[in-house]
């Protein structure tokens, strides 16, 4: 490895530093061995400012960290792919450094990832302001970040710059986005598409398919439901054997009878109502009595806690496979140490994500709370009311973060404007906040530009489903698939 960095330079981006801005964004030149062949390739660790239109005044910096190939001599450019999580308030890390970055995490260390999606895309990694080292440049400017709409205005903002800082503007260019991050991507392709910057293709990553029309039913999505939580009860042993269990009928049973249930559940006799409970009970492994008899429905929290209760274990919200709390990401100090050193980043601020605020200064001595808990769902004008009622709801049914207000535009209004993007929709058989079963049914009933746009995929794992060896690779296959193909 050998740092691309003048002496000059260097001290200029400390002495930068001590006036208050990030240092200047650093290149350093690495190789590595992918899918089979040597390669050189650029890392690039910097910030870009978010700027007042008016004034020129940056709000906030976002960082990021660039993985580029030279392209090839007289050829076309290389599609450049802009990847975050989500959260809100997720840094980018666990995407680059677990699937698709040039380095991966293993045991606590970090090796070449001889499958990185740098094979056929150049790679930034966006954290977000308040994730990692981003942030707002005054306090007073934090209420324009940690909202849906700043959010998606900033982000926008960040791709439009960064290509433009890079002289990218001709290179294809994608957007992937995971959990909440995936709604993220589609809005901000939006935004970007209707400023008439192109954009080649979309992978949403356990996050919905950023379709703002109801496709699918909503009964029939939620009965759908039970075929994945049979999925579930089936790996932890607690689905009966035999065809009558098996994944054909249950589903049958899915759409015939409980999805004309739950259209109008309090039209049902009390014996029917008890059959489908006691079905239910059957297919999902939950005893009857957790079940709620009034609604027929069974809610991801309901379904976590409910399904191994006897054993005193809680499924986890993204893989159900699993059960008790989760420790640290045990890589964050190899992490640090790359970004700091290997990638020669030094600046002293905490990366929020993978060190804890407490870490730093705070003036009063009082340290802020997580964005996630300071975030502002809302996507028009809403009473506290009906701020808390969202909130309370989305608590009681964990199955996600709120909706206050309507969806901003997303895959479907993106495709309007450009009929010829590609978006990839991936979701993992495990977790707990999507459902491949309904996925796979909205995919059957989408039609015209939007069912030629979009594909789904439902994947072995849960909401990280590359954690998963085999799906890790899969999954790969798949994005150097999107960025070969949707040109």
């Amino acid at each position: 490895m050998r740092r691309r960095l003048l002496p000059l330079v260097a001290w200029a981006a400390v002495a930068s530093v001590a006036h208050g801005a990030p240092p200047a964004p650093v290149e350093t030149a690495h190789r590595m061995v992918l899918n089979g062949h040597p390669v050189r390739y650029t890392a690039e660790a910097g910030q870009v400012a978010i700027r007042d239109v008016a004034t020129g005044e940056a709000h906030g910096y976002i960082f990021y960290v660039a993985y580029r190939l030279p392209a090839k001599t007289g050829g076309p450019p290389r599609p450049v792919t802009f990847v975050w999580n989500g959260g809100p308030g997720a840094d980018s890390a666990t995407l680059d450094f677990h699937v698709a970055g040039p380095k991966r995490a293993v045991d606590g260390r970090l090796v070449d990832n001889p499958q990185s999606w740098l094979a056929g895309t150049d790679l930034v990694f966006v954290d977000p302001v308040g994730t990692g080292f981003s942030r707002p440049t005054k306090a007073e400017y934090e209420s324009e970040f940690y909202g849906t709409i700043g959010d998606v205005a900033s982000v926008t903002e960040f791709v439009r710059s960064w290509r433009i800082l890079h002289g990218a503007e001709d290179a294809p260019l994608y957007l992937i986005g995971e959990s909440w991050g995936a709604g993220r991507a589609g809005s901000v392709g939006y935004a970007l598409q209707k400023r008439g910057v192109p954009v080649t293709g979309l992978m949403l990553i356990s996050g919905g398919a950023g379709l703002n029309s109801e496709h699918t039913p909503r009964n029939l999505a939620e009965a759908l439901r039970v075929v994945d939580l049979a999925e579930t009860a089936r790996f932890h042993h607690k689905l009966p054997d035999g065809p009558a269990s098996d994944h054909a009928a249950i589903e049958r049973w899915a759409r015939t009878v409980y999805a004309p249930a739950l259209q109008a559940p309090e039209a049902l006799s009390d014996a029917q109502r008890a059959a489908i409970l006691a079905q239910l009970a059957v297919y999902t492994g939950l005893p009857a009595d957790q079940i709620d008899a009034k609604t027929l429905r069974i809610t991801p929290r309901g379904f976590r806690t409910g399904l191994l209760k006897a054993q005193g274990k809680t499924l986890d919200v993204f893989d159900m496979r699993k059960s008790g709390a989760e420790r640290g990401p045990p890589e964050a100090p190899a992490i640090l140490r790359f970004l700091r050193h290997d990638l020669g980043y030094r600046t002293d601020a905490p990366y929020v994500g993978l060190e804890p605020i407490e870490t730093g200064y705070a003036p009063t001595g009082k340290y802020p709370q997580g964005v996630g808990s300071r975030w502002n769902y809302a996507t028009g004008p809403a009473t506290k009311e009906e701020v808390a009622a969202a909130m309370a709801e989305a608590q009681r049914t964990g199955a996600g973060p709120p909706r206050i207000g309507a969806p901003l535009p997303s895959v479907e209004e993106l495709v309007a404007l450009n009929p010829k993007v590609k978006v990839l929709v991936a979701a993992g058989q495990y977790d707990s906040l999507n459902s491949c079963a309904a996925n796979a049914e909205t995919g059957q009933r989408l039609a015209g530009a939007v069912a030629q746009a979009v594909t789904f995929r439902c994947y072995t794992g849960g909401h990280m489903m590359y954690g998963d060896e085999a799906t890790r690779l899969v999954l790969s296959q798949d994005v150097i698939r999107l960025v070969g193909g949707a040109r």
